[in-house]
């Protein structure tokens, strides 16, 4: 219970956590920024760790001139795509031979073909987009590898992705971040992007599911 305590006051209170850091371990913080960034990308048992709320912290960091930037992002950039590359390499292993059981009561090859023609047709702005959004970043590459999603079209997207997101909330960081309203109301900051890009996944998924209900009673 301790070590979910101390996770949840890590990851609300991100700014003060990385700039304590920093003080007593220096250049080890480029070492973190990285595992983080991997970790919270790469394994899907961990996706709890802070992303989004991270990279603008760090940018902000930058930003003040207690990290180098193009050495943060570049580090935290590398470990956002080896991390979803690993997650898809995972996924697509361990894929096949769930799905061979065609016949077993929790998989089937129906399944298996369904999540397949996604990932192929709607794959690329599901990896780009679930860069954004809390947990579905973390599973998002792991099922496209269960969904055998093309490796060279994956790699694609998950570099697209990944420049985006980390350049992108970065630089929000490094342009923003130490402006005096943001600092007055950067814990406000940090609970929306936990929650806001996780309410929008749920609606959309949600409305997809209300679809999908909705296309199969009209063929019914």
């Amino acid at each position: 219970m301790e070590i979910v305590l101390t996770l949840i006051d890590f990851v609300l209170h991100v700014d003060k956590h990385l700039q304590v850091f920093v003080q007593t371990y220096g250049a080890w913080v480029y070492a973190l920024l990285f595992l983080i960034i991997f970790v919270e990308t790469g394994l899907v048992v961990m996706p709890f760790l802070p992303g989004d709320s991270l990279l603008f912290i760090v940018g902000a960091l930058c930003g003040a001139g207690l990290i180098d930037w193009s050495l943060a992002a570049g580090l935290m950039l590398a470990a956002a795509i080896l991390g979803d590359q690993t997650n898809y390499t995972i996924g697509r292993y361990f894929g096949p031979k769930v799905f061979q059981w065609e016949n077993s009561r929790f998989f089937n090859k129906n399944a298996f073909n369904q999540a397949h023609n996604f990932y192929e047709r709607y794959g690329g702005v599901t990896i780009i987009l679930a860069r954004f959004m809390p947990f579905i970043r973390t599973f998002a590459p792991f099922v496209a590898g269960v969904a055998d999603m093309t490796r060279s079209k994956f790699t694609m997207f998950n570099v697209v992705g990944a420049v985006i997101w980390v350049i992108g909330l970065t630089s929000a960081g490094y342009f923003f971040g130490n402006l005096p309203w943001v600092r007055a109301n950067l814990s406000k900051i940090i609970w929306a992007l936990i929650f806001v890009p996780g309410l929008i996944a749920l609606w959309g998924g949600w409305k997809a599911h209300r679809d999908a209900k909705a296309d199969a009673a009209a063929k019914a």
